[in-house]
């Protein structure tokens, strides 16, 4: 098995979009995806991209993304990476693939002085949660995830 890991690039969108399917499918939310191959493509590779990718190659197959945003912790006064979907194939899963990626996601946080990593994790997945123990990671106590969308949003700025 030879893994790669690297940035994604424009002609990876289609497989992008296909793991954040399986994604969902695994996270209980099949039918929840809306984004398209080609919107994925003008977010990730267009003028001024705010969003960001690597890929996971084994033997030259795509079997794991990690799509990624810099936040920005006023506390520290840097920037850090926001890791939106870690996802890898369940047929290479426990060969390194997802560390290798979080690596990756590490090295760019160095490459840019980023202070952190942050990411969510669903309260049912256990599996998710002792690798990210493993890694050394931690749950931030005390914090809870809100969010305003849909209906509520669009309330808001209409008014």
């Amino acid at each position: 098995m030879t893994l790669a890991i690297r940035r994604a690039r424009p002609g990876d969108e289609h497989d992008i979009i296909r793991l954040i399917r399986a994604l969902a499918t695994y996270e209980r939310e099949p039918d929840a995806v809306k984004a398209t191959p080609e919107g994925l493509a003008a977010l990730l590779f267009g003028d001024a991209p705010k969003v960001f990718a690597h890929v996971a190659e084994v033997d030259g197959a795509v079997v794991g993304i990690a799509v990624w945003f810099f936040n920005f912790s006023t506390w520290t006064g840097k920037h850090g990476i926001y890791l939106e979907d870690l996802f890898v194939d369940p047929a290479v899963r426990g060969g390194g693939v997802a560390r290798a990626l979080v690596k990756a996601l590490a090295d760019e946080a160095k490459a840019h002085d980023g202070a952190r990593l942050d990411w969510g994790v669903l309260d049912w997945n256990e599996l998710a949660k002792g690798f990210y123990r493993r890694l050394g990671a931690r749950h931030m106590q005390g914090w809870e995830p809100w969010r305003l969308d849909g209906e509520e949003l669009k309330a808001l700025q209409d008014n």
